[in-house]
């Protein structure tokens, strides 16, 4: 039996890699760190942006890294065990994490900021330009 997926239309060229992604993040299932994302209304500017915040305390910036990869905005943490500190009872995990966020084209990552244990990652959309190309017609005989 042929699985008929929203992206197998004739008329949807090149949409395969975004049904691939879909699947992807649909995989991913660990909701840690927690986090949110929020619409900033336009500023002077005029244009919204989007913020996510990510929820990272007790990591420091060190232990942070935000990269931008493939169309993807991925943040990693890694915190070191510190082996000279004797815990009688440890409730907060030294855990390392990595989280993906998928970009729609043309999203940019404008600035991340770290403060009181909150990581804010800042994107915006700039205006794609409106290109019109013509395309000639080759006569053959």
């Amino acid at each position: 039996m042929t699985r008929v997926t929203p992206f197998s239309s004739p008329l949807l060229l090149g949409f395969d890699t975004i049904e691939k992604t879909l699947e992807r993040v649909a995989k991913n299932g660990d909701a840690y760190p927690p986090y949110n994302i929020e619409r900033l209304r336009g500023d002077e500017t005029g244009k919204d942006r989007l913020r996510i915040t990510l929820a990272v305390a007790g990591f420091a910036e060190a232990d942070l890294e935000v990269a931008v990869q493939d169309s993807e905005l991925v943040v990693r943490g890694r915190q070191n065990d510190d082996s000279e500190r004797e815990f009688l009872h440890r409730g907060i995990a030294a855990r390392q994490f990595q989280r993906v966020f998928v970009l729609a084209d043309g999203m940019r990552v404008t600035g991340a900021e770290l403060k009181n244990g909150l990581l804010a990652i800042d994107l915006d959309r700039p205006e794609p330009e409106r290109l019109v190309r013509k395309i000639n017609i080759l006569v053959k005989d």
